[in-house]
């Protein structure tokens, strides 16, 4: 009696070992239909969608916040849209793009999840098994008749979609069940129709039969039964309870009385968009929210299927207040469809989610728009009103300071009693009012330079007889720049930004969260005495740094500052976005056998001990094998002894030894501490060569007294510094003199080394003529090019040299 309940309502399609294990259950009197669906006679109508009805609360709680807390979903629905699973022709399934989602899923259902699928695909599979048997079925004689060219060409019958559908669902799950086995994955078929869901015994019967597969770890495949549903009325819903007339709202019913964590619904479109998807300014939407249905403008429906953009809405806020969370994600992408359903899982930037908590404050979408809108008026500032925001948030600096260190102590504090940072990164963490200072000192001299900054020309050209052209200096544009745990970067990186004139967003790590925002505030005040308030924003909203990189169409250049695992991070995540930055510093110190004992040591030491966590710190230290065994190699030895620097030996330098100490691992390591490998190289040109190979090409210095050695040394290495007899702790912005840096570069286009003003700035051509046209300089034309050089100081009357 049971087993006729459960299949009453819909046809189960396993693999036998399942199907077996499933009868031998239900023949035992094991009932699994322990939480039944709950009843609607306690539903509430909710205005924004006036012909649906809620039901109750999931008994679990309410939807997912935020995407990050997708992580937890357990119990997910996948739907796969006509357009997902339908190739281009609309004759058959798109078999690539399903073999990837069959594998996702798979994956998924192997982590310990429950997978539901709701797929389309029954009517064209079965239009194109239709369309084979037609033809196969003309008469040989009919065929000879028409001629091949005319067969080719020949119109085929309209075919009635319940006959396609009845033709292809048989296929479409055969093709479901192979692909999953390829997995060790069990799939069961259930085919639906309204009656299913407001007959309250076959609703029981439903969940009773997907709780058990559910139970079994085997994904069930829930369509529609299309061979028999009736033609689909539109905005016409049963008993005023939202129906399945199309798959988006089967999806959300069975969501919701399935009680899931998420429904990813995954059609031909990036996610819901405020207007239709190709016309101008179109924006996606990151986050979707109850209300926010009355600013969108809804395009056509799919090429395939009968579910529009507003009926995924619709749908998609039902299910929201049934408790379920939604994305709604492009399932055709080529370039995202292997990981689309993971990444959205993983709580990644993909599609629009639906939330109910809509933030007090800006999206970063939103923010990014402000401060590109008032860096172009920053840009546009005079550089004296430029300097002048720059000098008010140095005093500002100084002047609360008690403010900043006392947020700053709430940082230290917590990050102690956490346990979260390393010393070396507390450290960073740390300001003191020497440090306040010296970022003020450091902002007067950014404010300084920005005197000759946006608008600067570097080149000037007669190109004809009253035709002159110029290359000026602009803004790049907006600017991310990404820090870990030093709330010094955004002062200076700030100030960097307002001297070039660019857009800024600032993303700093959550252990400096009290003292970033504080900052913040005074840069914002500062700005606000010209009113540009808005060009610095501070990320604070729960955006992961992977979501940010991917913001292409809005930010112009991205500058890490911290780990050399963060800056690898954003390098592989910004794909579409160039990076500023380097990704490891593995500096080296080479002595030279004409170096100075002196020098040596004292380099030595303040290259590595100074500040080891440092990227600009000496990790691998290179010696002339005519210096082993000698007084200077000793006190090399004693002094790294003396400051506990843990030395590794490099594979010649273990050569040499009877005792030594631990060999390195690899000669490409960054320690950040107080470690070192010592290496033995037989010349100059073998310090270099070694350099080049295991280098990072951030910076290097020679320790010699022999000046043509040192030239050489300079001239072929080919690193973004390269330093003679001194420490390579100076590769500093402040310490080159340009007030600060937003971070250093080992790249080798636009900027290298410590990156300060210049490294923000691009160029653009400025063409001004009377009239003239590419035609009068052809040969039958009256004018000749000049191509003469101008003074640059010389200025065109009524020419103001600012962008």
């Amino acid at each position: 009696m049971y087993l006729q309940k459960m299949f009453s309502c819909s046809q189960i399609l396993a693999r036998p070992n399942a199907m077996q294990t499933f009868i031998r259950a239900a023949s035992q009197g094991k009932n699994p239909s322990s939480s039944p669906f709950l009843t609607l006679h306690a539903v509430r109508q909710w205005s924004n969608v006036p012909f649906f009805t809620v039901p109750l609360a999931r008994a679990h709680g309410k939807s997912f916040a935020h995407r990050s807390e997708l992580r937890q979903a357990k119990r997910i629905v996948v739907k796969l849209g006509s357009a997902v699973v339908t190739r281009g022709d609309e004759c058959g399934l798109a078999l690539g793009r399903l073999a990837s989602i069959v594998e996702q899923v798979a994956m998924l259902q192997n982590q310990g999840r429950e997978m539901m699928i709701v797929t389309s695909g029954a009517v064209a599979f079965g239009k194109q098994r239709l369309r084979h048997e037609i033809l196969l079925s003309q008469s040989v004689r009919q065929a000879l008749h028409s001629g091949q060219n005319q067969l080719k060409d020949m119109s085929l019958p309209v075919l009635e979609a319940r006959a396609c559908a009845a033709a292809g669902q048989s296929g479409l799950m055969a093709l479901y069940e192979a692909m999953f086995t390829q997995y060790s994955t069990c799939t069961a078929q259930i085919l639906v129709t309204n009656l299913d869901f407001h007959d309250e015994q076959k609703r029981r019967n439903l969940n009773s039969t997907l709780h058990e597969l559910l139970r079994m770890n085997i994904v069930p495949i829930i369509n529609t039964n299309d061979a028999v549903v009736p033609p689909p009325e539109p905005n016409s819903d049963l008993q005023g309870v939202i129906s399945i007339k199309d798959n988006d709202s089967l999806a959300a019913r069975l969501a919701v009385e399935m009680r899931a964590d998420l429904l990813i619904a995954l059609s031909d479109v990036e996610g819901i968009y405020d207007r239709p998807p190709g016309s101008d300014d179109a924006k996606l939407l990151d986050t979707f929210y109850p209300g926010d249905q009355h600013s969108i403008t809804y395009g056509t429906k799919s090429r395939v299927g009968i579910g529009g953009m507003e009926a995924k809405v619709k749908a998609a806020l039902w299910a929201l207040q049934g408790g379920t969370s939604v994305v709604i994600a492009n399932g055709t992408n080529p370039k995202v469809t292997g990981h689309v359903i993971t990444d959205i899982v993983e709580g990644k930037k993909v599609g629009t989610f639906f939330s109910e908590v809509k933030p007090a404050g800006p999206t970063v979408e939103q923010q990014t728009e402000m401060a590109r809108s008032a860096g172009r008026t920053l840009a546009s500032l005079e550089p004296e009103q430029r300097s002048e925001i720059i000098c008010t948030f140095a005093d500002l600096l100084t002047e609360r300071k008690d403010e900043i260190l006392s947020a700053n102590k709430k940082d230290m504090e917590l990050a102690v009693s956490t346990g979260c940072l390393s010393p070396p990164m507390l450290n960073r963490l740390s300001l003191s009012s020497s440090k306040l200072n010296s970022l003020s000192i450091g902002l007067r001299q950014i404010a300084v330079s920005s005197q000759d900054s946006v608008g600067r020309v570097l080149r000037r050209t007669r190109v004809a007889n009253k035709l002159e052209l110029e290359q000026i200096t602009v803004p790049i544009g907006v600017l991310l720049v990404i820090f870990e745990s030093r709330p010094d970067c955004l002062p200076q990186v700030s100030a960097l930004a307002i001297a070039s004139g660019n857009a800024l967003l600032l993303k700093g790590g959550k252990e400096a969260a009290n003292t970033n925002r504080i900052l913040h505030e005074l840069v914002q005040e500062a700005l606000s005495i010209h009113g540009v308030k808005d060009a610095i924003q501070l990320v604070s909203t729960r955006e992961e740094v992977e979501d940010l990189c991917r913001l292409e169409k809005m930010i112009d250049l991205i500058i890490p500052r911290g780990s050399s695992q963060l800056v690898r991070d954003i390098q592989r995540a910004a794909k579409s976005i160039p990076v500023l930055g380097h990704s490891e510093g593995i500096c080296h110190v080479y002595v030279d056998h004409e170096a100075s004992v002196d020098n040596a040591i004292k380099i030595i030491r303040d290259s590595k001990c100074d500040y080891p966590a440092a990227c600009n710190a000496m990790e691998t230290l290179l010696v002339h094998r005519d210096l082993l065994r000698t007084p200077l190699f000793d006190q090399i030895i004693d002094m790294l002894r003396t400051e506990h620097v843990q030395v590794h030996a490099g594979p010649k330098f273990a050569s040499y030894l009877t005792f030594s100490p631990s060999e390195v691992k690899s000669l490409r390591t960054e320690y950040g501490d107080l470690e070192c490998c010592i290496e033995v190289v037989d010349s100059m040109q073998d310090a270099i060569d070694h350099i080049h190979k295991y280098g990072s090409s951030h910076t290097d210095v020679i320790v010699t007294e022999n000046e043509a050695t040192a030239e050489q040394f300079l001239q072929q290495l080919d690193s973004a510094c390269v330093f003679w007899n001194a420490s390579s702790r100076f590769a500093d912005g402040y310490r080159f003199g340009l007030g600060a840096e937003v971070g250093i570069s080992t790249a080798r286009i636009h900027a290298r080394g410590p990156v300060g003003l210049e490294g923000l700035l691009t160029t653009k051509w400025v063409l001004r003529g009377e009239g003239h046209t590419v035609a009068d300089f052809s040969e039958q034309g009256s004018m000749t090019y000049l191509h003469e050089n101008l003074p640059v100081a010389q200025v065109l009357p009524g020419h103001r040299t600012t962008s």
